[in-house]
């Protein structure tokens, strides 16, 4: 009873953090229910015995992955106000990308759970002294390979992607250029000038 309960509260904590997530206007908020969204899915993860998907999801995705979202969101000038003023002009396109992924959230699931073999393909067999570490490394490396990799990729781009937009060059600072001072000459410099007794060296018109 206790562990249903469980299940029920974090999975209810977890569905309100995601709406969240799309539904802030303050995009630091929207990160910081993301992170809220990643405890609790690794909290679900430990209530289904899969402890090393727990931590991992806590380590990588709460410790990396979204305080680099914060950091990167945090750092760039953006101006959201812009970029809500033209929300219902493509409102109509997020909404067909929106039914897209739904439909293929449903073919997806549909063919996870009724479509013939689905029960079989969802069980790989472990022996019995075979942790959850190794037969989850040993699905991965064998059966995922390509995908997997192709995981790794699609993360370099979008760190060298929050590089590229977080890094600009600082023209405040001011720096010496040391070799332009040392072949600076005397005669470049200065002026040598012969001014007579109560009389300026300026022309009349610019004298004050």
């Amino acid at each position: 009873m206790i562990a249903n309960l469980a299940f029920y509260l974090f999975s209810f904590i977890l569905l309100a953090s995601a709406v969240m997530v799309v539904t802030s206007r303050n995009p630091v908020h929207a990160v910081l229910f993301l992170i809220l969204a990643f405890i609790n899915a690794a909290v679900l993860f430990l209530l289904a015995g899969a402890e090393f998907l727990a931590f991992i999801l806590a380590i990588v995705y709460v410790g990396a992955v979204a305080v680099l979202f914060l950091f990167v969101v945090m750092m760039l000038d953006v101006d959201f106000t812009a970029w809500r003023e033209g929300f219902q002009r493509y409102a109509p396109i997020g909404a067909l990308v929106a039914l897209v992924l739904f439909v293929e959230l449903a073919v997806v699931v549909a063919g996870w759970t009724i479509a013939p073999g689905a029960s079989a393909a969802r069980m790989f067999p472990t022996p019995d002294n075979v942790t959850d570490t190794v037969a989850l490394g040993s699905l991965i490396y064998t059966s995922y390979l390509p995908l997997f990799q192709l995981s790794g990729i699609i993360l370099l781009v979008a760190m060298i992607g929050a590089i590229v937009l977080t890094h600009r060059e600082r023209k405040r600072a001011k720096t010496q250029n040391l070799a332009m001072q040392h072949a600076r000459r005397p005669e470049d410099t200065l002026v040598m000038v012969s001014a007579k007794l109560n009389e300026g060296i300026l022309p009349e018109k610019e004298t004050l």
